[in-house]
């Protein structure tokens, strides 16, 4: 048989093991849980790390037995692969392996104070003064300020650095260290893709920085060692593919990036999940950005490689809205009966829905925006905000697009995209409309986890998989093709900004009319 390579797919909402074939990409088996997500206050977002862990044993047993019951030896699995939601912030034990805090996911708004602080305290008050380094606004979203707050406020963190026990990772550091053995050996390692999310790490010199951890005051001994995206990390201890190198590592938007094939300069792909990432490969220059986007690593395939970049669009909410609608409003049962409903209403009748659950990401970085439903009038109902709500993940990515394609001067002409949502045909033909380009949707929708499978199959010393252009498998894809005129699409996004507007500057933090505490109002 041919050889089979694994991916751990570790997500916001969920976890998977998938297992492909290293010669055709094909996908021969795989298992999903859920995760919880628990909201302690306003704006905060966390998760278990153990709960994380097992979930991640429990969909590796899961798939063996599976492959088991194909009558398909595991032996065939010759490396396993690591993708993983970025910027989620982890602090553990070294001796004990115990988690000293729950995981800060990257939606959390806790340290937004922190970041007014920081940026009134930057030169000319300016939010991009570590852009130069690290290529990323200052900002909630990344590592290090979630880091900062966990020094700043948990006992158990600041006594396990005193006393050279703690270990900061995010989630793909966690997963690593665990697997390869934990207190008993485990590897504490990141990959450039993503320590470029910390603020912590020079994308020029692809190393720690010392400067912005004394900026953050972060102690440089508690960070995991970085190291390429496809190279041999370390070895599964124990479970069914115990002695299993595990030898790739990418945040899960460069994971999709890979796995849709994005290896040249001015490829780019879009992935609709939890939230909603658009990336452009810039090739082996960091391209900065003037319209709000990230400049991020995207990949170094190889201890030896050159690392390559990308600009980056990140949006905060797409998938999150309907799980919103789902669970908070109860306007949906389940997430695929939202498309029924958008479809029953065949358009938002002029309501306009800005998500801005956690502030607004790409190109705004504002954290003080807030979510807004505007343009509602007697006749709205629940089918219209459903529509609205899918819209707004359209609109989003138009603008996210639209900068891209002012920073790059050369315009796409398709977008690829992937990610749970892309299986709602509605949102589809959607976004063809409102971008007015075509859209294409590949077959095989587990793009994450292909690309994690890629960069382990491609690791020196595995060689299972091989990364040249010849090579790659051809990508079957579904086109949505734009059905709308551009005046009336034209007509739509400007409505769109307005809403947009209306949601800004919401929740400011200002003096309190009494004793001068500052409130959030």
């Amino acid at each position: 048989m041919d050889p089979l390579v694994a991916a751990i797919d570790q997500g916001t909402s969920s976890t998977r093991f998938l297992v492909f074939n290293a010669k055709t990409a094909e996908l021969i088996s795989q298992h999903q849980v859920e995760i919880n997500q628990s909201f302690p206050k306003e704006g905060w977002v966390e998760e278990d790390p153990k709960e994380i862990m097992q979930s991640v044993y429990e969909c590796m047993e899961r798939t063996c037995e599976k492959l088991y019951q194909l009558n398909i030896d595991v032996s065939n699995i010759k490396a396993v692969g690591v993708t993983n939601q970025r910027e989620t912030t982890l602090v553990w034990d070294k001796e004990t392996g115990e988690p000293l805090y729950n995981a800060i996911v990257w939606l959390d708004l806790r340290t937004q104070s922190t970041v007014e602080r920081l940026i009134s305290k930057a030169p000319g008050k300016n939010k991009n003064h570590l852009k130069h380094k690290t290529g990323l606004p200052i900002s909630t979203y990344f590592s290090a300020v979630k880091l900062r707050w966990l020094l700043d406020n948990v006992d158990e963190v600041q006594q396990a650095v005193l006393s050279e026990r703690a270990m900061f990772g995010t989630v793909d550091s966690w997963i690593i260290w665990c697997l390869t053995g934990g207190r008993s050996g485990g590897v504490h390692c990141t990959d450039v893709s993503n320590a470029s999310r910390t603020m912590l790490f020079n994308i020029h010199t692809m190393n720690w920085d010392p400067e912005l951890c004394r900026y953050f005051d972060v102690p440089m001994e508690i960070l995991p060692k970085v190291r390429s995206s496809s190279e041999i990390y370390g070895f599964m201890k124990s479970g069914s593919l115990a002695g299993v190198p595990i030898s790739g590592c990418l945040g899960d938007q460069s994971a999709a990036l890979v796995g849709q094939m994005c290896l040249k300069e001015g490829q780019a792909k879009n992935t609709y999940g939890t939230g909603c990432f658009l990336l452009r490969n810039t090739g082996t220059k960091p391209v900065m950005s003037d319209h709000g986007l990230l400049t991020t690593v995207a990949y170094k395939m190889g201890k030896e490689e050159s690392a390559c970049y990308a600009l980056e669009g990140s949006v905060a909410i797409a998938g999150a809205v309907v799980r919103w609608l789902k669970d908070n409003m109860g306007i949906v049962k389940s997430s695929s009966e939202i498309e029924t409903l958008a479809a029953a209403a065949g358009s938002s009748y002029g309501c306009y829905f800005v998500p801005a659950f956690s502030g607004l990401y790409a190109p705004y970085w504002e954290p003080s925006a807030r979510g807004i439903i505007c343009g509602l009038t007697q006749f709205t109902n629940r089918n219209h905000l459903a529509f609205a709500a899918l819209e707004a993940v359209c609109f989003q990515t138009r603008e996210i697009l639209d900068a891209m394609n002012l920073d790059s001067g050369v315009p796409l002409t398709q977008l690829k995209v992937d990610g749970g949502m892309t299986s709602n045909r509605l949102l589809m033909q959607l976004q063809a409309d409102i971008l007015c380009m075509p859209v294409a949707r590949p077959t095989m929708a587990e793009t994450t986890a292909l690309g994690a499978a890629m960069a382990a199959g491609a690791a020196e010393g595995v060689d299972v998989w091989d990364l040249s252009v010849d090579h790659l498998p051809h990508v079957m894809r579904e086109k949505y093709e734009p059905q709308i005129n551009s005046d009336e699409s034209e007509y739509r996004f400007a409505r769109w900004k307005k809403a947009v507007q209306k949601a800004m500057n919401w929740e400011t933090t200002e003096p309190c009319c009494n004793n001068g505490a500052f409130i959030n109002l």
